[in-house]
């Protein structure tokens, strides 16, 4: 593998940071040239830049003075002269980070906002390393449209495992696509249980380290039902040809069955860095990216199926999919506005899934999918869920959200 350029968005949540860490690890194959991170802690994105000595740095803070001061002073405090990278700051600065020139853009940003800063990647050419899943599921059609063949690159641990599990058969080989989920820290609970369980037991997640939006979404397995339309959607698989498994053990990330009735597992230790170093070196291996798996100690896997009453998300995600258009887009921002609404103690748990399915039954979509019309569609879905939201009593109340 020739040495890659890398671009990394997000650069200082989860995979951002953890991204970095694979950089250091092989510094031989990976080259930093940019970062971009949100405004809320600057003083890492200082002191990232500062260690990959990036050429260009974005923030969303409106001026770039105050990264201007920190980058400087870090600098100084490492005794390191003469490092001014090039700053962006402002809405559009991961979307002018994306389109330095690069090998590699690897978009760990969280939530639909990753949406423009995914088709500017793609517009420069680069390969891009998808983190952002919310970014395809919102775009559908106008991410891949803007793809070239092999240009996207899925870096969520269940869909590099498929990718990976493809390389098995052909196309026409494969019979479904299985997407295993840990099942949170709330597995085996019923619907009634989990009424009243609170934003911290939530955020225990037993397995993976995820920022709190991914780990909220990780427990109500809405994350599991943007997986399946992101699963359908990367791979060109019919909805009803993906299935969900729970596996609490989160060894095996993802299988493939297919059609002699072979199916094919990818399985390690659960660790981002796997994964995100496929994002970066593929189609190649990184030697060392992580831990494998100590097959000279005892183990048990196990896996049961998914309790839909109990955790509807993945249904509904399915249904929104189905739909297509915008309905995609409504259920991710609807969710973000609830799962901020439950943190905040307004509302229970199981409100945020029920409050998707109210804004989704209202929603009537979009004759042309565009970037305005998927914006347009967003700020309508906060808007509802928040009126459906505020006009929730609080969460020791006997009603919920969806039911308003």
């Amino acid at each position: 593998m020739m040495r890659r350029k890398i671009v990394i968005l997000g650069s200082t949540g989860s995979i951002g940071t953890q991204a970095i860490g694979v950089v250091d690890g092989a510094p031989h194959l990976f080259e930093v040239v940019a970062l971009s991170a949100g405004q809320g802690n600057l003083e890492l994105l200082a002191s990232q830049a500062v260690h990959t000595r990036a050429q260009a740095v974005g923030t969303s803070a409106q001026d770039a003075s105050e990264l201007a001061a920190l980058i400087s002073a870090t600098a100084a405090k490492a005794g390191i002269t003469g490092y001014k990278p090039q700053l962006f700051a402002g809405a559009d600065a991961s979307t002018q980070i994306a389109q330095i020139p690069s090998d590699v853009v690897l978009n760990g940003i969280t939530g639909s906002i990753g949406l423009v800063p995914t088709l500017a990647a793609l517009r420069s050419g680069a390969t891009l390393a998808l983190a952002n899943k919310e970014s395809l599921i919102v775009g559908g059609s106008l991410v891949k449209d803007a793809a070239a063949p092999g240009q996207l690159v899925p870096v969520d641990s269940e869909h590099s495992a498929i990718a990976q599990c493809l390389r098995s058969g052909q196309f026409a080989e494969v019979d479904k696509l299985i997407l295993t989920a840990s099942g949170g820290p709330f597995r085996g609970f019923s619907r009634e249980q989990l009424h009243n369980v609170s934003p911290t037991q939530a955020l225990a997640h037993p397995t993976w380290d995820m920022g709190p939006m991914v780990t909220t979404n990780s427990a109500s397995l809405v994350n599991k039902g943007l997986e399946v339309i992101e699963a359908h959607l990367l791979f060109d698989i019919p909805l009803d040809r993906i299935d969900v498994v729970v596996h609490p053990q989160s060894v095996v990330h993802s299988m493939v069955q297919f059609v002699d009735g072979s199916t094919i597992a990818q399985a390690s230790p659960p660790d981002m860095r796997l994964p995100i170093a496929l994002g970066l070196g593929w189609p190649d291996r990184v030697p060392k990216a992580a831990s494998a798996c100590d097959w000279s100690q005892a183990v048990s896997w196990h896996f049961e199926p998914l309790d839909v009453v109990a955790f509807p998300a993945v249904d509904l995600a399915k249904d929104a999919a189905k739909q297509g258009s915008t309905f995609p887009a409504v259920y991710n921002a609807a969710n973000e506005e609830a799962v901020y609404a439950f943190h905040a103690g307004k509302i229970r748990f199981t409100d945020i899934v029920d409050t998707i399915e109210a804004v989704l039954s209202e929603h009537s979509g979009s004759s042309q999918l565009s970037v305005e019309s998927v914006l347009e569609a967003e700020g309508w879905a906060r808007a509802r869920a928040n009126q459906i939201l505020d006009s929730s009593s609080d969460p020791s109340d006997s009603h919920n959200a969806g039911a308003k």
